[in-house]
């Protein structure tokens, strides 16, 4: 019951911040400039977990440049992993009356592992995985058992999605937590996971939800310890905690941002 109480707390405290961001932040932007910001932090983040170098600078340059970017202690690799990464957010956050389905899944993962899967995994975008599973120190649940449950994930998910009786962020992390533990393809389900999370968010105008890099070690146990003890509750408390966070440092950003371009009589004052 007091976890209960807890996550209703979190969410409460959500709200209450979300209302503050949407206008003082999100609202700020231009639609396009919010998309792209988004899309650029995500995807430096989410391919950082995975092992990617590319800092958030060096994704913002690869965004403007394209392959024309000269690379600097980077791999190809790495550059398509990321380009890859921005097809598949453009074509998942411009379809969001889509419903969350196997189609959708696979088509998604194809876009995401395009011209990355052929050289690191004897598999094709969107081909599920033919044999065990293991990350790490996590062995994962019988591939072929995942396999045949992941359409029933992807339906209850969507038909709590429609209900609309449980908050999006929970929803969300608990289809994280379920995806991850079926883990039906060779390579690519972390950034599927996190790209389908915040596919859900989308849908009910929430902000994105970054897990940073620097948050690796934490999500992993987070992850392993929501499925150990079978308690959905630690999960859905990382999330929330992960977008108050990120809600909490851009609406500080931006409140010091203006402080230090005013000055008394609202002129600006440069300091030399």
């Amino acid at each position: 019951m007091s976890n209960e109480v807890s996550i209703n707390q979190l969410i409460s405290k959500y709200e209450d911040l979300l209302i503050n961001y949407k206008k003082n932040v999100a609202g700020k932007f231009a639609a396009d400039d919010l998309f792209e910001y988004n899309e650029i932090l995500f995807a430096a983040h989410s391919c950082a977990i995975e092992g990617n170098s590319f800092s958030v600078n060096d994704t913002k340059e690869l965004k403007e440049h394209g392959l024309k970017l000269k690379l600097h202690n980077k791999s190809m690799l790495e550059a398509y992993e990321i380009l890859d990464h921005f097809k598949a957010y453009e074509f998942v956050f411009t379809q969001l009356h889509l419903p969350l389905s196997e189609e959708l899944l696979i088509q998604v993962h194809s876009i995401l592992l395009e011209n990355t899967i052929r050289y690191t995994k004897n598999y094709e975008p969107g081909e599920y995985t033919k044999t065990q599973m293991a990350a790490g120190d996590t062995i994962f649940p019988d591939h072929e058992t995942s396999i045949k449950n992941l359409p029933q994930l992807m339906f209850q998910t969507q038909q709590a999605i429609e209900e609309n009786k449980i908050h999006p962020l929970i929803v969300s992390a608990k289809f994280h937590k379920y995806f991850i533990y079926l883990h039906p393809f060779p390579d690519g389900n972390g950034r599927i996971a996190r790209m389908f999370s915040n596919f859900i968010l989308a849908k009910f105008n929430h902000p994105i939800l970054i897990i940073t890099n620097d948050q690796k070690e934490l999500y992993i146990e987070v992850l392993k310890f929501s499925h150990k003890h079978n308690d959905m509750d630690i999960m859905a408390t990382f999330f929330i905690n992960t977008s108050i966070k990120r809600m909490e440092n851009e609406l500080q950003e931006i409140d010091f941002t203006n402080s230090a371009s005013r000055s008394k009589g609202g002129t600006l004052g440069f300091v030399f």
